[in-house]
């Protein structure tokens, strides 16, 4: 069995997310990890699968019109802060060059994985919210190295330790 990374993108539209998962289950590709969402009118999917070859899902994907896929085969997930802890990062702020680069670069310092990340510009006001993975006991310094990026940036940086999920 394989396991593929797929992306796709595409306008939005109604649909679209049924028409690749149509797609996807008609050649046997196992939807196991996926994000999707819409960014300023595109629609954007990046998902994990198991099943068959890359040359399988990329011809069932070729069929659909209006939007570009890529796929490649993947090795089971190998990275990750083991033992680490769930935290979350909020930025609220003035658009400016360069948010999401300082805080980032603050969180891989700390040695913190960044699990899940979205931003949004609401008019004049940037909005990040990042997921991440921290090595034990490391939230206090995170918390203060970020309060320095807030301040050389201009915009408010919260740091929370995150519930864990039930699924």
């Amino acid at each position: 069995m394989h396991e593929l990374a797929i992306t796709v993108i595409g306008p939005d539209r109604p649909g679209i997310v049924a028409d690749v998962s149509e797609a996807l289950a008609a050649v046997g590709a196992n939807l196991t990890d996926s994000t999707m969402t819409r960014l300023r009118g595109h629609f954007t999917m990046t998902l994990i699968c198991t099943g068959p070859a890359s040359a399988e899902a990329e011809a069932a994907l070729g069929s659909l019109k209006d939007v570009v896929t890529q796929v490649r085969s993947v090795s089971p997930e190998s990275y990750g802060v083991k033992d680490g802890e769930p935290w979350v990062v909020s930025v609220h702020g003035a658009d400016r060059l360069g948010i999401v680069a300082a805080v980032t670069r603050v969180v891989a310092a700390a040695g913190g994985n960044i699990t899940d990340l979205s931003t949004r510009l609401a008019g004049t006001l940037y909005v990040l919210v990042a997921e991440v993975d921290l090595p034990p006991a490391a939230g206090d310094e995170l918390a203060q190295q970020l309060a320095v990026a807030a301040a050389e940036l201009g915009v408010d940086v919260t740091l929370r330790q995150a519930e864990p999920e039930i699924l």
